[in-house]
């Protein structure tokens, strides 16, 4: 198990990553082409997410909204679509916002698969379970990500929606990422990251 967490793991995301991103060259460019023609730029989302060991790093993704300040420093728009754009739509409903944090698997920030990176005001909410969390590198999916991956949908319906991801959806995923960082595996790995696929090909 130790040796699959630390060199195992990092050479597979490593591989994994260097090769996602060398067969994605051409449909990223098609992407950034959009995503500058629908709404100019910038083309990546940077927002400040904490990872390993509670340290911070910086998160990419393909711009799925009208830029705002305080987006990247981590602000929180619980359910609120209003901003995403006409190709944002596209790009999120695939999942191809994502592409970028191959990047961050490259660079060693993140993971294939892990528990999904929250931004600092979150890990303010329930520091204990975080420390747990933060034993292991952040991912770009989980079993919380396929559980909740219609999140915003989820929020955009409910009266309260921060006080309903604190309450509600962080405390079911913060329980399923210390599941994850008990019993991690590459086998678990592999079915998420086939789990993962199954739900996005399938839209």
């Amino acid at each position: 198990m130790i040796s699959y967490r630390n060199s195992i793991k990092r050479f597979i995301d490593f591989l994994a990553a260097a090769v996602g991103i060398l067969l994605l060259i051409v449909p990223g460019i098609l992407i950034l082409i959009l995503i500058v023609y629908d709404s100019g730029f910038p083309i990546f989302f940077r927002q400040t997410r904490v990872g390993k060991g509670g340290k911070d790093f910086c998160l990419l993704k393909f711009r799925t909204m009208s830029s705002r300040k305080l987006s990247a420093e981590g602000s929180f728009d619980a359910g609120d679509t209003s901003r995403v754009t006409s190709v944002g739509h596209f790009l999120r409903r695939t999942k191809l916002d994502e592409l970028p944090q191959l990047i961050n698997v490259l660079t060693g920030d993140m993971s294939l698969v892990g528990p999904r990176p929250e931004v600092r005001q979150w890990v303010k909410v329930y520091p204990e379970k975080w420390k747990l969390v933060h034993a292991v590198k952040p991912g770009i999916t989980d079993n919380a990500s396929i559980l909740f991956r219609k999140e915003e949908e989820l929020l955009s319906r409910s009266f309260q929606p921060e006080e309903t991801y604190r309450d509600v959806i962080l405390p079911q995923k913060l329980s399923l990422y210390l599941e994850y960082v008990d019993n991690q595996s590459l086998f678990k790995d592999c079915e998420i990251i086939f789990r993962t696929l199954l739900i996005i090909f399938r839209k």
